[in-house]
C-alpha cells in the first residue's frame, strides 16, 4: 500500500444518508421485530452498496457512511473505558432543532477499549475496500470529552490527568487501528468551534474568554499527545465542524481566535468548514502549517442545491492569498448525516453533491499531483 500523505483533492468528511430500508430495519431492531444478526445482513448490504457507489464517482477515500451508527460521536464516545451513555432531560439546542436526548459523562478512569464495536466495524470496511482505494475511518477527536458538562471533576480534580489519560486511550485506539489496516483516520472536533468567539448555540453554560483561553491551550496538546508515535504511513487529519442536524447548525464564529492553537496540531490535514458566513473569512489561513493539507468545505452538505462553479473557483482563489494551491483540498463542509436522522435532502442530491466536488476538483487541479 502506497504512503498516503495527504487528504485528496476531492475528498468527503464520511457521513452519508441512511437508506429508508435501513431505517426500517433499525426501527424494528429497536421494536424486537428482528435481531442484531438480521441488522447487521441490513448494514452489510447498504455498505457494500455505498462503497461501490463512492468509487463509481470518482472518490479515493472511502467511509461506511457511519451506517452503524446513531450519532456521529456518541456512539464511539461510550464504547471507551470509563466513558458511558445516558439519557439526560433533554437533547443538544440547534438553530431552531433540538436533537433526540442522548449524551456521554466519565463514569471511571478512561481507557483504551480493545473490544470497541468499531474496530469490527472497520474491518469490514477495509476488507470490502479492498485495494481499489482506501478505507477512510473517521472517529470523534479526543477533545470531544472536554465540553463542560462531560468532565468529572470527582474523579479527575487536575484536569491534565484526565488529558494523559484520554490522549493514552485515544493513542492506543488509534494503533489498533493501523494493526487492522487503516491508513487514514479522521478526527472529528466540533470542541474547536465552541472555542471561538462566536455565539455557543450548544446546551451547558457559555465558558468565558479566560476559560476558552485555558482550553485552547490544552486542546492541541490532547491531540499531539495521542498521536505521537504512531506509524508515519498512518494519515491523520481532523474536521472542525460547527453542528449538523437535519440541515441546522449550532455555532457561529471565524477561525481567527483558535486559529493560532488548532493549527499547531501535527496533523496531515485539516477539514474546515466555509460553505457560508459562519465560519468567517480565509484570513485565519496565515497561520496555516507549511506541511499540512488544507480540506476546504466550500460545498454545503445541508443542502441539495448545487453551487455556482465560478463562485466555487473565485473561492479557491481567496485562499490562495494565505496558503499555496498545493495544500488545498475540497469536500463538502461536513457530512450528510451526523446522525442517522440526515440531512434534509435526497440521497441523489447527496450523490451529485459529491461527484460536483469531484468535478470541480479535476478542473482546478491537478489530480495527479
Amino acid at each position: 500500500m502506497a504512503k498516503l500523505t495527504r487528504p485528496f483533492r476531492a475528498d468527503h468528511v464520511g457521513s452519508l444518508l441512511r437508506p429508508q430500508k435501513l431505517k426500517e430495519a433499525r426501527a424494528a431492531f429497536e421494536q424486537n421485530e428482528i435481531d442484531a444478526d438480521e441488522l447487521k445482513k441490513v448494514e452489510d448490504t447498504e455498505i457494500e452498496r455505498i462503497i461501490e457507489k463512492q468509487l463509481e464517482l470518482g472518490l479515493h477515500s472511502i467511509t461506511d457512511g457511519e451506517f452503524r451508527r446513531s450519532w456521529w460521536h456518541f456512539d464511539f464516545l461510550e464504547n471507551l473505558e470509563g466513558v458511558e451513555g445516558y439519557t439526560p432531560e433533554h437533547g443538544l439546542t440547534f438553530e431552531g432543532v433540538e436533537t433526540r436526548s442522548h449524551n456521554v459523562r466519565i463514569s471511571d478512569k478512561v481507557a483504551f477499549n480493545p473490544n470497541h464495536p468499531h474496530f469490527d466495524h472497520f474491518k469490514f470496511l477495509v476488507d470490502k475496500v479492498d485495494d481499489r482505494a482506501i478505507a477512510k475511518v473517521s472517529i470523534p477527536s479526543p477533545n470531544q470529552l472536554f465540553h463542560p458538562n462531560i468532565l468529572n471533576e470527582t474523579l479527575y480534580p487536575d484536569i491534565n490527568d484526565f488529558a494523559k489519560d484520554v490522549s493514552k486511550a485515544y493513542h492506543d485506539t488509534l494503533q489498533h487501528f493501523y494493526d487492522l489496516g487503516a491508513r487514514y483516520i479522521q478526527l472529528d472536533d466540533v470542541y474547536w468551534a465552541n472555542l471561538t468567539s462566536g455565539t455557543q448555540k450548544t446546551r451547558g453554560r457559555d465558558r468565558s474568554e479566560e476559560e476558552k483561553e485555558r482550553a485552547r491551550q490544552l486542546a492541541y496538546v490532547v491531540v499531539n499527545e495521542a498521536i505521537q508515535g504512531l506509524p508515519d504511513d498512518l494519515l491523520i487529519t481532523t474536521h472542525i465542524c460547527r453542528g449538523n442536524y437535519q440541515s441546522t447548525w449550532a455555532i457561529s464564529g471565524g477561525y481567527e481566535p483558535i486559529a493560532p492553537y488548532l493549527f499547531k496540531e501535527n496533523l496531515g490535514g485539516f477539514f474546515l468548514e466555509y460553505d457560508d458566513h459562519r465560519s468567517g473569512d480565509f484570513e485565519p489561513l496565515r497561520y496555516f502549517p507549511e506541511n499540512s493539507s488544507a480540506v476546504l468545505g466550500i460545498f454545503t452538505s445541508k443542502t441539495g442545491e448545487l453551487e455556482d462553479k465560478a463562485t466555487i473557483k473565485q473561492r479557491i482563489e481567496e485562499a490562495k492569498q494565505y496558503i499555496n494551491e498545493d495544500q488545498i483540498c475540497l469536500s463538502p463542509q461536513c457530512g450528510f448525516a451526523s446522525t442517522e436522522e440526515g440531512n434534509k435532502l435526497t440521497e441523489e442530491e447527496q450523490w451529485q453533491k459529491l461527484a460536483f466536488v469531484v468535478e470541480v476538483a479535476n478542473e482546478v487541479f491537478d489530480t495527479a499531483k
